[in-house]
């Protein structure tokens, strides 16, 4: 087969079976819009609201915004490849879908430490948190975030755009990710796997021991609390930052802990709709349906609109 360093690609998507183009079109289409619409909410009802400008809220709208972007980088494309049955792109087009989905998964992995660590700081040290966790601390740690995500995308990126690719092949994949074009690589990719592997496995592992050791002081104050009542009040700020934790890392770690030119299955492609898909779509309403405060903000705001009607 000819090689060529900037080939058109096409995206096979989920299934070759035409009759499923129309199923999955519906059904990842109300997917998307329920996670638009999710994320908008919580981030307009956290910016509405004085009472959320706190550290653990604007941590948790820079969440909010990345899952918007994350969901928007893939799915436009596979609902249009599904609606069409084009899954053709440009090699432009790849890595630029590539390098934002690289951006906004980087950024997934570190909010959810930088989490951990707002909720460490909160449980315990709660007379000092507002020393600790002050707006100029905040905003170092979001922008450090963006920093490191962008820096690594585009590290990422480079070395793909360096190799040569097999010429009119299909991606078996609905978005252009790293393991599915490293396998139509004709150049040796053993370099760019390990340094990629290598990185990553860093980031995710740091995030990983940082979030495990925060919750690990976190249980142990709490164990230390004599009322159940106060038990329960500590943890609660915790139980829906766990649950996506957990949702997150069992569909990356599923997905990404294996050398990138090993065969893609399908299970692959699942773990991959989780989390680029269903975990941002749901994030929004694990936090909003077990959070008070965030809750009232949505009825308030509702309300308001009603009154003006």
């Amino acid at each position: 087969m000819n090689c060529s360093q900037a080939p058109d690609f096409i995206l096979l998507g989920l299934s070759s079976d035409p009759e499923k183009w129309q199923p999955f079109f519906n059904i990842f289409l109300v997917l998307y819009l329920l996670g638009l619409l999710g994320n908008l909410l919580l981030l307009l009802a956290i910016g509405a609201d004085v009472y959320l400008h706190t550290p653990m809220y604007f941590f948790l709208s820079q969440l909010s915004l990345v899952d918007f972007c994350f969901i928007t980088t893939t799915a436009p494309k596979m609902l249009e490849a599904l609606w069409t049955g084009d899954g053709s792109i440009s090699f432009s087009g790849c890595l630029t879908q590539f390098y934002f989905f690289a951006v906004f998964a980087v950024m997934d992995n570190l909010l959810l430490a930088v989490m951990a660590i707002d909720r460490y700081a909160a449980i315990c040290h709660p007379l000092f948190y507002p020393l600790l966790m002050t707006p100029w601390r905040c905003e170092v740690l979001a922008s450090g975030s963006w920093g490191i995500a962008h820096c690594v995308s585009l590290f990422y990126t480079l070395l793909l755009s360096q190799l040569y690719y097999h010429t009119n092949q299909g991606i078996p994949h609905f978005f252009c990710d790293s393991r599915p074009l490293l396998l139509l690589s004709c150049s040796d990719t053993h370099f760019s796997e390990v340094l990629m592997m290598t990185l990553s496995g860093v980031l995710g592992m740091s995030s990983v021991l940082c979030i495990v050791s925060s919750y690990g002081c976190i249980f142990y104050v709490v164990a230390r609390v004599p009322s159940a009542q106060g038990k329960r009040k500590a943890l609660a700020t915790c139980s829906s930052h766990l649950s996506v934790v957990l949702l997150f890392y069992n569909t990356v770690f599923a997905t990404y802990l294996k050398p990138p030119s090993t065969s893609h299955s399908s299970g692959e492609v699942v773990a991959a709709i989780m989390y680029t898909l269903v975990t941002p779509t749901l994030n929004p309403f694990v936090y909003s349906l077990r959070n008070k405060d965030v809750k009232s903000s949505l009825r308030r705001i509702l309300n308001i609109e009603k009154s003006q009607y």
